[in-house]
């Protein structure tokens, strides 16, 4: 399995950091690895409200599909992605902070099949393609 975990302060309200955070449709908008993202279903985000989500990986498009397993608004949100290679757990949470919030993104992936075996290469690549959503992230709170 490989992690990622960041943090970022923004002088946006925990309020309005997770309500854009948790519609996982805007990953595209933040992510530069992310191609597209599109929400699944309809109504008011919250547990179950699903998302499909096309990214680089591996040096292909790949299309995972993410649904919300845990909601407490304005704190914590975790989706669970998967596909038929992988498994993402994300759990982003949001505290006040310095008249902003801030925002903590843990990340984990696990691959399927033969591919649990390059988990220790998958580390690296993992931290790479975090640290561009994490600047990405950044670039976007920081407005």
């Amino acid at each position: 399995m490989a992690h990622y975990h960041a943090v970022v302060a923004t002088r946006k309200s925990p309020e309005e950091v997770f309500a854009y955070l948790s519609d996982f449709s805007t990953t595209a908008e933040w992510d530069p690895g992310v191609h597209e993202a599109e929400r699944l279903d309809e109504g008011e985000i919250g547990e179950g409200s699903a998302f499909r989500v096309v990214a680089d990986f591996l040096g292909r498009k790949e299309k995972i599909e993410y649904r919300i397993i845990e909601f407490d608004p304005p704190t914590v949100v975790t989706l669970r992605g998967e596909n038929a290679t992988a498994v993402s757990l994300d759990r982003i949470t949001c505290e006040p902070f310095g008249g902003g919030a801030r925002i903590s993104y843990h990340a984990d992936l696990t691959m399927k099949g033969l591919l649990k075996f390059a988990d220790p290469l998958l580390a690296l690549l993992f931290a790479r393609i975090g640290d561009r959503a994490l600047a990405g992230l950044r670039a976007t709170m920081c407005l």
